[in-house]
C-alpha cells in the first residue's frame, strides 16, 4: 500500500470541505481529528462516535472516489499497524496507582498528560515551526487573542514570547473585542488565535475578520479544520484529551514551549538583552520592596 495515502486522503478532505453537505462535513472533520479511532473502530463505532449513520460514512468513501468504507479506512488502519509506541510508563506510575483511590485518579492523570505532550510535539515539524517562526519575526505587528480557558494560554505566551518578539500584542485590551483590535491590521501583520473545542464565537470572527484585511493567521488548536469560513497559512495541533471534563492543556503548552524556544534563539543578542534587562528590572523591584520593609 501507498504509505503516504493516508496523508493524501487528509489533505483531500480538508480541500473538499467547503462543498461538504453538513453531515459529510462532519464525517470529515472525525476523521481529520480522530485518524487513529478512525483506523480502529468498526463502521457502527466510528458512526456512534461521529454522530452520523453508517450510510453516512459509506457516501463519505464514495464522495472521495473509494469504492466503500473499508477502502478508505484501510490507510488509516495500515499507518496504525506500520507505527510504533515510543512512550513508556514509568515505574512510578503503578505505585502510584496501587496506594489509593485517588492515587488512581492522579496516576491516570499523569499517564494522559505525558502522553498528549508526547502526541503533540510528534505533530511539529521542524520546517513548519521555521515557517512559523519566519512568519512571526518577518510581521509589522503580531496579534495574539484567546478567550476562556485558552486566554491563560495567550496571556502566557506574550507573556514571554514579548522579550523575543517586541511587535507582539495581546488582543482584545481594555474591555474591547478583538476584531476593535485589528481595525488597521493588513497584509504585512499576524495574528495567532488559539481556541480548541468548542471553538469559541469570539475567536472564529475575529479570524474571519482578519483573513478578510489579509492578515496571516497561525492557529494553535485541536484540529486542523476549525472553520471552512477561512484557511490559516499554518495550523499547530495540540491534543487536549483529558481524564476530567474539561481539555489538558500540557500538550498545547509544550507546543507553544517549543515555539518560545525557536523565537528566543532567532532573537538572538538583542532578545537576550531584553530579558537580562527584564530580569534586573524584577530584582530591583525586589531590593525596593525589602528596603521599605526593613523601614
Amino acid at each position: 500500500m501507498d504509505p503516504t495515502l493516508k496523508t493524501k486522503t487528509i489533505s483531500m478532505l480538508k480541500q473538499v470541505l467547503p462543498e461538504l453537505s453538513p453531515r459529510l462535513k462532519t464525517v470529515a472533520k472525525y476523521i481529520v481529528d480522530h485518524p487513529s479511532d478512525f483506523g480502529l473502530d468498526p463502521i457502527r463505532e466510528t458512526a456512534r462516535k461521529a454522530g452520523v449513520s453508517t450510510y453516512t460514512l459509506v457516501r463519505m468513501a464514495q464522495t472521495l472516489g473509494f469504492e466503500g468504507y473499508e477502502e478508505l479506512r484501510e490507510p488509516f488502519r495500515h499507518a496504525l499497524v506500520s507505527s510504533t509506541e515510543l512512550a513508556e510508563r514509568p515505574p512510578w506510575v503503578d505505585e502510584l496507582r496501587s496506594r489509593s483511590p485517588l492515587g488512581q485518579v492522579q496516576a491516570d492523570a499523569a499517564v494522559n498528560s505525558m502522553a498528549i505532550v508526547q502526541r503533540s510535539l510528534e505533530r511539529q515539524t521542524a520546517e513548519q515551526m521555521e515557517r512559523v517562526a519566519a512568519l512571526l519575526l518577518d510581521a509589522n505587528n503580531v496579534y495574539l487573542t484567546a478567550v476562556r480557558a485558552s486566554y491563560a494560554l495567550a496571556y502566557y505566551f506574550h507573556y514571554v514570547g514579548r522579550m523575543a518578539l517586541p511587535s507582539l500584542q495581546l488582543i482584545p485590551r481594555h474591555m474591547n473585542s478583538a476584531i476593535d483590535e485589528l481595525n488597521y491590521a493588513d497584509s504585512d501583520d499576524v495574528m495567532i488565535a488559539i481556541s480548541f473545542t468548542p471553538y469559541s464565537r469570539e475567536t472564529i470572527e475575529a479570524c474571519k475578520f482578519a483573513r478578510g484585511k489579509g492578515v496571516k493567521l497561525i492557529l494553535i488548536s485541536d484540529s486542523d479544520v476549525v472553520s471552512s469560513d477561512f484557511t490559516p497559512e499554518e495550523t499547530l495541533v495540540a491534543s487536549v484529551i483529558s481524564t476530567h471534563h474539561f481539555g489538558c492543556y500540557t500538550g498545547a503548552l509544550a507546543v507553544i514551549e517549543s515555539l518560545l524556544a525557536i523565537l528566543v534563539s532567532l532573537g538572538g543578542d538583542e532578545a537576550r538583552s531584553r530579558i537580562r534587562s527584564y530580569e534586573d528590572l524584577r530584582k530591583d523591584n525586589n531590593a525596593y520592596w525589602i528596603a521599605q520593609k526593613k523601614h
